[in-house]
């Protein structure tokens, strides 16, 4: 039986990790949760709008798409012409340089005439306009008409095809007239070392102009203003409408400034959070207290409470795919498997509202989760068999498709207008949520627990311990198997775990593998406590428990089956041996502690079971006659014994349960002792016929 220092140790040591625990949590929901800096609605052109309708708040334009802006720039700036200088020296101290060159006789014997024609070329381009040859590029790859070329106040527009670059000013003088001037004469003028552009950017004017011309394009097309509708739950969103919307998302990204106002968001979803958690504490302290005692129990209950919230927070964050592919009916399975249907419920509550705090459609979507988590606990008793998990998924998918699709006509949304799509969603929900099946093996291993899976695993009789047992103690595995159908039935009588106390009880003795032989059931007519005292019997027989323990260490037997064997003998007595030492030593007290097993006492109601079946089972063999009534009674002296020993005292068990399991450990015993017909032997000889009577006859009288 647990001491009181022991029992205030877990209380305490449950009380830090809940506070802890719940610290954690609720920084970490309240960290991740979206703060409204982003629109938060999903859509899609050509698309039914899945929300509620849609009303403005506030006045806001309806933008152009990027493409009519750009569209209508360049519209603007087809026609855009960029403004140059025009430097009247450079064309002066050319032509002088020119002409300098050619009374000095630098061009040799190049005739007159080709060099007034040269000298007149010079003129004209310069005339024109020579500009620097990028800048010409440019422009032609633009498509600019031309440019505007200021002189003084006023700025004359003159076409780009009517302006050289240096490359093209020498190819027209050198080209222009090949007849008359031939190139050869020409080349020999050095015409390029004469040709300088006089034409610079305006780069102040040119990009003041060209700003005031994109700024007169209108971003906007319109304005929608407050209180307006902008869509209806259900509507085709149109062309103009995803305008529209992209318009209001815009302006609500913009809006929300971060630095207003956020310590009031923030502490609205800390009170929000902390109430969510607050009230699922509430409810394991007035139904499940004996969660908040263990740890792996809190720790386990709120990482599924917030696991899947954080997925919610950082998809609806990053826009990324859909939440209702996201399985939420793992967390009821979880639970239901590990612990009961009721927390089942209420942690899979707790989990969905944190959820749905980041969604703007969030009532569609409660519940559909409500309904699939409460169809995963109904569909999933005990999982015992894959197969088990294939049906709950197809089951979740059913009834989520089913709700959605009464929910989305409920709101008049068309037949053909239905989003098909969700139902792809559901539908690889229901296939993310069939890896349950290898999660669970993750989750026993994290916090400590055992499934029902783990459990059939070790109830397989092949199994190395069990197989072993069946082979060294071969009585010992008889009697267990007994006693594990024993305690089955009076589990599933009284509502306990059926699959948990059968496995338990498979494992309970296994300390007796070490010394068969001291156990009257793999005895064979030899008694080796007849050779010893019975201080030494009482501690050989006792022994079985902690060499029990040993094994199941060594084996990595799950706690939980561990604790099977440690109290299926509670603190109590070797009885046979302690009556005997008393018989022998009158008016001595013994010591008990050698006559006692070390405990504790059962602490659940699977251990009390197996506690009451494993003494009547033992017992049953000692009876000489297995009559209804003499079965009777010995199930009762010893359930009743063990009762007012007080062994039950530490574990929930009812008096109707005892009751319950009385009546049920009397009829399977009757079922296994009854009597059975004796069949008839077959004679070697055939029987001969019996001979008739004679009639006698009276002299006088028939």
């Amino acid at each position: 039986m647990p001491n009181n220092s022991n029992i205030a140790k877990s209380k305490l040591k449950g009380a830090f990790t809940l506070i802890g625990t719940v610290i954690v949590v609720v920084l970490l929901l309240v960290y991740f949760l979206p703060r409204e800096t982003k629109f938060g609605y999903e859509y899609e052109q050509g698309r039914p709008w899945r929300y509620n309708s849609l009303i403005a708040t506030f006045d806001f334009p309806v933008y152009k798409t990027p493409d009519e802006v750009k569209a209508e720039r360049d519209s603007a700036l087809s026609q855009f012409q960029p403004f140059y200088t025009e430097d009247v020296q450079i064309a002066q101290r050319q032509i002088a340089a020119f002409e300098t060159a050619w009374r000095a006789g630098r061009f040799g014997d190049v005739p007159a005439h080709c060099l007034n024609h040269v000298d007149k070329m010079l003129r004209g381009v310069y005339e024109a306009g020579i500009v620097p040859s990028a800048d010409l590029s440019q422009m032609a790859k633009e498509r600019t008409p031309g440019v505007r070329v200021v002189e003084g106040t006023e700025a004359v527009t003159r076409p780009i095809t009517e302006l050289y670059s240096t490359r093209s000013a020498y190819e027209y003088i050198v080209y222009a007239d090949t007849i008359n001037f031939p190139r050869e004469l020409l080349a020999r003028c050095n015409i390029n070392e004469y040709l300088s552009p006089n034409l610079s950017i305006d780069s102040a004017k040119t990009s003041a102009v060209r700003e005031d011309l994109l700024a007169a394009v209108s971003p906007a097309s319109g304005m929608v203003q407050s209180g307006q509708r902008i869509i209806d739950r259900g509507e085709i969103i149109s062309a103009e409408q995803y305008k529209i919307l992209q318009s209001f998302e815009r302006e609500t990204v913009r809006r929300n400034d971060p630095s207003k106002g956020m310590w009031q968001v923030v502490t609205g979803q800390v009170t929000f959070v902390l109430c969510v958690i607050v009230a699922f504490v509430f409810y394991l302290r007035l139904f499940r207290r004996e969660y908040l005692r263990s740890p792996h129990s809190i720790l386990l209950l709120s990482s599924l409470i917030a696991i899947f919230p954080l997925i919610t927070y950082a998809m609806v964050d990053q826009k990324f795919l859909n939440v209702y592919m996201v399985p939420y009916a793992m967390v009821p399975i979880f639970v239901r498997i590990f612990m009961d249907s009721r927390t089942a419920f209420m942690t899979m509550v707790c989990s969905v509202i944190l959820s749905s705090l980041a969604l703007h459609s969030n009532y569609e979507f409660v519940v559909v989760q409500f309904m699939s988590g409460m169809t995963a606990i109904y569909a999933l008793r005990d999982l015992t068999e894959r197969s088990q998990l294939l049906r709950v998924a197809l089951a979740v998918f059913v009834t989520s498709s089913a709700i959605m699709l009464g929910y989305d006509l409920s709101q008049g949304i068309e037949f053909s207008h239905l989003d098909r799509s969700m139902y792809v969603y559901n539908a690889v929900n229901g296939v993310l949520l069939l890896f349950a099946y290898p999660l669970l093996y993750m989750i026993e291993k994290l916090f400590g627990f055992t499934s029902s899976v783990t459990l059939v695993e070790l109830s397989n009789t092949n199994n190395s311990v069990l197989r072993r047992m069946s082979k060294v103690a071969q009585g010992t595995f008889v009697h267990s198997l007994q006693v594990a159908n024993l305690a089955a039935e009076v589990a599933d009588k009284i509502g306990a775990k059926p699959q948990l106390v059968r496995t338990g009880a498979l494992y309970h003795d296994i300390g007796k593998m070490l010394n068969p032989a001291f156990f009257t059931e793999n005895q064979t007519g030899v008694n080796p406590h007849d050779e010893l005292t019975e201080e030494r019997s009482a501690q050989i027989i006792i022994s079985h428990v902690t060499e029990g323990l040993k094994l199941a260490d060594k084996y990595h037997l799950p706690k939980v089956i561990r604790d099977f064997i440690s109290t299926h003998h509670g603190r109590s007595q070797v009885k046979y041996f302690y009556i005997q030492w008393k018989n022998k030593h009158q008016g001595e007290e013994p010591d008990a502690k050698l006559f006692t097993y070390p405990g504790p006492n059962p602490f659940t109601r699977e251990q009390a079971i197996l506690m009451m079946c494993d003494a009547v089972e033992a017992s049953s063999r000692s009876l000489k006659e297995f009559t209804e009534e003499s079965i009777k009674e010995l199930v009762n002296r010893i359930i009743d014994s063990q009762v007012q020993a007080g062994y039950f005292r530490e574990c929930p068990i009812t008096f109707r349960d005892i009751a319950d399991a009385k009546r049920v450990l009397a009829e399977s015993l009757k079922t296994i002792y009854h009597t059975r017909i004796a069949y008839p032997e077959l004679n070697a000889k055939p029987a001969e016929p019996a001979p008739q009577p004679r009639r006698a006859y009276f002299f006088g009288r028939r």
